[in-house]
């Protein structure tokens, strides 16, 4: 049921919303003020019924070494441990001489899906007659891209049943080219149409299989070992747990949200769609008909060797790339200047990512680091000062149970005995 502060909410100034929302869920003035602080007037174009930024904190992983070049790398997160675990990897892996990365083509589907087909043959015989035609209407939508060098390159036909799924396979240079692809797919359906068919849609697909990055490295045993375990046993443990997510979807679950850890606080630095990422990664995940892990590790002569593939259609022009001041800084930071290399880098830091989470799982446990990190959120959030937050985090270190009720408590201990 709609509040009356709510009625045409979408029509108000960005000042008259923050106005509303304090009022109308009782804010105070403490609260609009902290509306008015954290908003970006530009954003009130960029979503509807725009009121404030929600802002996440922000890293880096410095020295991540990828084909032979270190980067530093920001990441955006909440999560305590994840900038610390892919800064792990990439130390362990840049001692044994980084990671190498591979992309052997880099294209968007656009998907026109034909429904109510009832002779699949004659259809696919009769499109693919027409197949340069075809190219041809889906460029001429987006001719700037074409002279650029890139644009519609190829043409698959998929039967699907009752449906036939036209894939243009296009060539986004170093766009994210949701839009594009969209805009194409849509000129080609409009000409189906005309002809006849019945076109069920026209979308791009976030199964970006033509934009894979293969990712690989090898470890040494020395870089693996711990006071209580030497590197090869290590390894032969991580090797275990890799066959595990082959096998297991619910290990795989968590192995794959283990790498997307690093991957998304990387590709939401980057002002690219992370969820996009995610979609795409875990359909790929599912492509042979099994939920697998997407990373594997194998234990060799030498060392562990390591071996992630996925799609990542990135971008570092267009769209919200670069929309915000931040993001801009951020390739500053990187020095990332193209989608390849930025496909590269994020692929290599979501392997880092697994490293490290496979290696405390094989030892110590995935709690022992994990939760060091945690307390200092839990110390924050019952209210202790950044200057009370590393005394309350040794003393919640020493306790056998954590909850937010013992933290208070420990925190109020400690300020009666100042």
């Amino acid at each position: 049921m709609t509040e009356e502060w709510q009625r045409g909410f979408y029509r108000r100034s960005l000042e008259q919303r923050q106005t509303l929302l304090a009022h109308g869920r009782d804010l105070g003035p403490l609260g609009e003020a902290q509306l008015q602080i954290n908003a970006t007037p530009e954003h009130d174009l960029v979503i509807e019924n725009y009121v404030t930024d929600y802002r996440v904190p922000e890293g880096l992983v410095l020295g991540l070494v990828v084909n032979g070049q270190p980067y530093t790398v920001p990441m955006a997160t909440e999560e305590p441990s994840v900038i610390a675990a892919a800064s792990n990897g990439a130390k362990r892996v840049a001692q044994s001489g980084g990671f190498t990365a591979v992309i052997q083509e880099r294209q968007m589907i656009g998907q026109v899906v034909l429904q109510n087909v009832t002779d699949p043959d004659h259809v696919i015989t009769d499109l693919l007659m027409h197949k340069a035609e075809l190219l041809q209407l889906a460029n001429a939508a987006r001719p700037s891209m074409q002279k650029r060098g890139g644009g519609a390159v190829d043409l698959q036909i998929r039967p699907l049943g009752s449906f036939v799924s036209v894939d243009l396979l296009i060539d986004v240079q170093d766009a994210m080219g949701a839009n594009s692809v969209n805009t194409m797919a849509e000129a080609v359906a409009a000409h189906l149409r005309e002809n006849g068919y019945d076109v069920l849609t026209a979308i791009l697909s976030n199964l970006a299989d033509h934009s894979l990055v293969t990712v690989t490295c090898q470890v040494a045993f020395a870089d693996l070992a711990t006071a209580a375990l030497d590197g090869e046993t290590v390894a032969q443990r991580i090797s275990a747990l890799s066959n595990l997510a082959q096998v297991d979807p619910y290990r795989a679950a968590t192995h794959n949200k283990g790498i997307m850890n690093g991957i998304d606080a990387a590709v939401l630095a980057s002002g690219n769609d992370w969820r996009a990422i995610e979609s795409g990664a875990h359909a790929y995940a599912a492509k042979g008909g099994h939920y697998r892990g997407l990373a594997v590790w194998t234990v060799g002569a030498e060392g562990l060797m390591g071996m992630l593939e996925l799609p990542m259609p990135v971008g570092t022009v267009g769209g919200s790339i670069k929309l915000t001041p931040q993001s801009k800084l951020n390739y500053q930071i990187s020095r990332i200047q193209s989608a390849k290399e930025l496909a590269q880098v994020i692929a290599s830091l979501g392997l880092a990512q697994n490293l490290a989470a496979l290696r405390a799982l094989a030892t110590t446990g995935i709690q022992a680091g994990h939760m060091k990190l945690q307390y200092r959120s839990l110390a924050l959030s019952v209210g202790a000062t950044p200057a009370e937050v590393p005394t309350l985090v040794a003393r919640l270190a020493t306790e056998n149970h954590v909850d937010a009720a013992k933290a208070t408590a420990l925190l109020r201990e400690m300020r009666e005995n100042e």
